[in-house]
């Protein structure tokens, strides 16, 4: 098997697996009980939350563990009466903002965010703005201290003319924590999600970063979990699995980057008769291909026959037949988009399974357009 598809999904590292084993059966207690055992998990978890808190330059009373980043997204969107959010941004975030008043901000060809729009479309009303810090069907790495710089222009702004709206910055990070150094004080953030599933951590395991001072209301209720915001026994195996993914990601942040340039570089320069789409301010792991009058979804299956697995985007999108609302925002043909291929490279992959890939794409898309030339 050729694993092609690591924005959708990643294995769990085995050391990940190893810290959360104890925590399934010797270290079972629930968090909130009074005797011994329990407040060793208890603390246990707290250890966890600081570590990934850590990673991103915040405290661990600044986290909140969710189920995932949907959740994380959904909760962070509670700050928000009247919301801007990026054209290109996950469903989890443009289905929400639409409760919110969501207006969008267009990008570019590129995908990268078109300030001139943000600007003019930062109303007095406009209470949080949401733009991804990498996008995860193009891998393209958002300007966040750019645009978390024109928010304080516009909050000063405010103040000057006596306008009380607060204005908060949220971001959805969940691609980015293994290959960019993230620190929520540089990008200038007011929240923060992230996932573990992208990091080869456990899935259903995400945080939101919350700053000082912002406030948001609680999705589920019940024992008050999380400083009320996120009710429910405490998920300390996920927790456990996400510091350690956390740790590991941070531990080999270059040498992944370096990793992944070297790899993308190798099936760039062996795959043939393709059109790029993602060009600039990318990921080292984001390759987004388009195959001229070839149907993708047909080439996803063809692939999978000879064990190479990839996507035609995000994979939520794809299993209901959608087309990418990402790929239409940066002006691209429906015939374009119907050809299109995301790869994204991971921890699975090496230098001869770059080859092998390579060789079986060129192989079955040829065997394709020979198709199609026949009739």
């Amino acid at each position: 098997m050729i694993y092609l598809d690591h924005a959708a999904a990643t294995p769990v590292d085995p050391r990940v697996l190893k810290a959360m084993e104890p925590y399934f059966s010797r270290d079972f207690f629930n968090p909130s009980s009074a005797y011994l055992p329990a407040k060793k998990v208890a603390a246990d978890y707290q250890t966890a939350k600081a570590t990934i808190a850590h990673a991103i330059g915040a405290k661990s009373s600044d986290l909140v563990i969710t189920a995932g980043a949907t959740e994380a997204n959904n909760l962070a969107f509670t700050a928000a009466t009247n919301a801007l959010y990026l054209k290109t941004e996950h469903d989890s975030v443009r289905k929400v903002a639409k409760n919110h008043h969501g207006v969008e901000i267009a990008v570019d060809k590129y995908g990268r965010i078109d300030l001139a729009d943000f600007r003019a479309k930062l109303a007095d009303d406009i209470d949080l703005v949401s733009v991804s810090l990498v996008n995860n069907e193009l891998g393209v790495i958002q300007p966040l201290a750019e645009i978390s710089g024109i928010i304080r222009e516009v909050k000063f702004d405010r103040l000057r003319r006596g306008v009380k709206t607060p204005l908060y910055l949220h971001s959805d990070a969940s691609q980015a924590l293994n290959l960019l150094d993230i620190n929520v004080a540089r990008l200038g953030v007011d929240l923060l999600t992230l996932n573990a599933a992208k990091i080869y951590g456990p899935k259903g395991v995400g945080a939101l970063y919350v700053s000082h001072g912002v406030r948001l209301s609680p999705v589920t209720f019940g024992g008050g979990q999380e400083n009320g915001l996120r009710s429910g026994t405490e998920n300390v195996p996920g927790a456990i699995g996400f510091a350690k993914a956390v740790e590991l990601a941070h531990e080999h942040l270059n040498g992944n980057r370096k990793k992944y340039a070297e790899l993308k570089k190798l099936l760039l320069s062996e795959l043939q008769g393709y059109e790029l789409i993602n060009k600039k301010h990318t990921l080292d792991n984001f390759i987004v291909l388009c195959y001229n009058d070839i149907d993708a979804e047909r080439l996803i299956y063809l692939l999978e026959e000879k064990e190479v697995y990839v996507s035609t985007g995000a994979a939520c999108a794809a299993s209901k037949g959608q087309k990418s609302h990402v790929l239409a925002a940066i002006g691209l043909s429906d015939e374009q988009i119907a050809g299109s291929l995301r790869l994204t490279l991971g921890e699975t992959n090496d230098e001869g399974q770059i080859h092998t890939a390579a060789k079986i794409i060129n192989e079955v898309v040829a065997n394709e357009y020979q198709r199609l030339q026949n009739g």
